[in-house]
């Protein structure tokens, strides 16, 4: 297997081989869930954010691997570009303190990563997308140099067979082609990780995509791409078209992109890895020396290699995860919704919205994806990303006379989703205060109607009515921004535009 990915080269068969083990592996799972094999409940949640190195200036900085040997913590790894960072928290149990917890872990985490990123020119940005990034940032020569990532962009571009096309139209249109996956890595995320068991899988997975949308219209941070103003929240188009292999035709004939919302909810975890090999072809056709039937007929539980590296390049929102720990099986929601940033307080409210949210409708007897039309929650996702904390959003009507309903999603959170999360934070035992604190911050970002997105936005526009041309006011608005993300507090109470000299 490492023999090939530094080879960056397969064998004609290879591919056929990797289909064939990758059918062993679905049946391995399958058996694994019909066995009841998987770990019992255990509460864990896990958090990961992809971080953007700048300068003083504002500007993106191309040095992770220098600053990473000098953070030398296995908490932090790299990411696709040369311009990103991850941190990883360990898994922690949705209890009492906890978002405290958490809180604390990261502020110390990256103020640490700040300051050693300094001793290079560079410091931390947690934001959706760096403002100040441009297209000649994001080339193969700037992707990490990390073998996995150039096999990966690699085999996409040639499975793509010509540039990969950028064409986004927001407040402003943003038309260009790359030859490379690199514009993905200016995508920068929150990952939330939820442990659940085989039975409780769909419900959390169709919860989870039910508040996508609520998600992105609270948390939205990412309205600027390449020197434009897009959408609210940019990541998701950026994202697709940036991994999209499908030429024109391909899509004109309804092949599925590999990143993208789903087209229904689901009955099971193994119908998400079973629909994963029925429309996606293998882009990294690795296999290791598992049998994975082998190993369950020996009483063993199988890594699945392969099926969790084919997983790993099918960009859904919400991705189902299967894992090993201690050598018991369990499974994860991975839900990838969030833009990093602006804040460590900004994150973890948007966390403990989303884990109480989800708790909550999970455990309701009519569940709203009952009530709800796949089909708007995919309008609502694309409505979120577009409009942010302006977004109106489907959602279905109270009571029993049925049918969907749209509505301001500000007032969705205040009048029905916020009392909800509140209950579901308080089945997972989370301590009063920590739930008041930090869905308190999700009630005034919704009464103020103020986010990350809108926060730059204004100050931009600021920046410009001050005499600034656009590459200026971006600058500014990123040196603004990184001195706000480093005071701590929560993007509602941020000021608009700049201190006076």
């Amino acid at each position: 297997m490492g023999e090939k990915v530094v080879a960056g080269t397969f064998d004609l068969s290879d591919r056929q081989t990797y289909r064939e083990k990758l059918t062993r592996c679905l049946t391995g799972l399958e058996r694994l869930l019909a066995e009841g094999r998987f770990d019992r409940p255990r509460n864990l949640m896990g958090l990961e954010i992809e971080l953007n190195l700048a300068g003083a200036d504002g500007m993106p900085r191309m040095r992770n691997a220098e600053v990473l040997q000098r953070i030398a913590s296995r908490d932090f790894q790299t990411e696709l570009g040369m311009f990103n960072l991850e941190v990883n928290i360990l898994p922690h149990r949705l209890s009492g303190r906890v978002f405290d917890q958490l809180a604390e872990e990261l502020r110390t985490g990256l103020a640490y990563a700040h300051r050693k990123a300094a001793e290079v020119d560079a410091g931390i940005v947690m934001i959706g997308i760096l403002p100040t990034l441009g297209g000649d940032d994001v080339v193969s020569a700037n992707l990490s140099d990390v073998e996995r990532y150039t096999l990966l962009n690699d085999q996409m571009a040639a499975a793509r067979g010509e540039d990969f096309r950028l064409d986004i139209e927001g407040v402003e249109r943003l038309v260009r082609t790359s030859a490379s996956i690199a514009p993905e890595s200016a995508c920068t995320s929150v990952q939330l990780h939820l442990q659940v068991t085989p039975a409780r899988f769909a419900d959390v997975w169709n919860a989870a995509q039910a508040i996508a949308p609520v998600q992105i219209a609270l948390g939205a941070n990412s309205p600027f791409l390449f020197g434009k103003e897009l959408w609210r929240e940019s990541r998701p188009p950026l994202f697709q078209q940036a991994t999209d292999v499908r030429p024109p035709e391909l899509r004109n004939q309804g092949v599925r992109p590999r990143t993208w919302f789903g087209e229904r909810w689901v009955g099971s975890a193994y119908e998400l890895f079973e629909e994963n090999l029925r429309y996606f072809p293998p882009l990294l056709p690795i296999c290791d020396d598992e049998e994975p039937l082998e190993v369950l007929d020996e009483g063993g539980v199988p890594a699945l290699a392969e099926l969790v590296l084919h997983n790993g390049t099918v960009y859904r929102w919400n991705r189902p995860v299967y894992g090993l720990a201690d050598g018991v099986p369990h499974l994860r929601v991975e839900n990838r919704v969030l833009p990093a940033g602006p804040t460590v307080v900004d994150v973890i409210a948007n966390a403990a919205f989303y884990y109480g949210l989800v708790r909550a409708l999970a455990d309701e007897s009519r569940p709203v994806w009952t009530r709800l039309p796949f089909e708007a929650a995919a309008e609502n996702f694309d409505a979120a990303c577009r409009h942010g904390i302006e977004a109106e959003l489907l959602w279905p009507r109270p009571g029993r006379s049925g049918g969907v309903a749209k509505v301001p999603a500000t007032k969705l959170v205040r009048d029905e989703l916020l009392p909800l999360a509140a209950a579901g934070l308080d089945a997972w035992n989370i301590e009063p205060a920590d739930r008041d604190l930090y869905l308190g911050v999700i009630e005034e970002r919704c009464r103020l109607r103020v986010n990350g997105a809108s926060w730059q936005v204004d100050t931009y526009h600021r920046a410009q009515e001050a005499g600034l041309d656009r590459k200026g006011a971006l600058a500014a608005t990123t040196r603004r921004y990184g001195e706000l993300m480093q005071e701590g507090e929560p993007v509602h109470t941020w000021p608009v535009g700049f201190p006076a000299p």
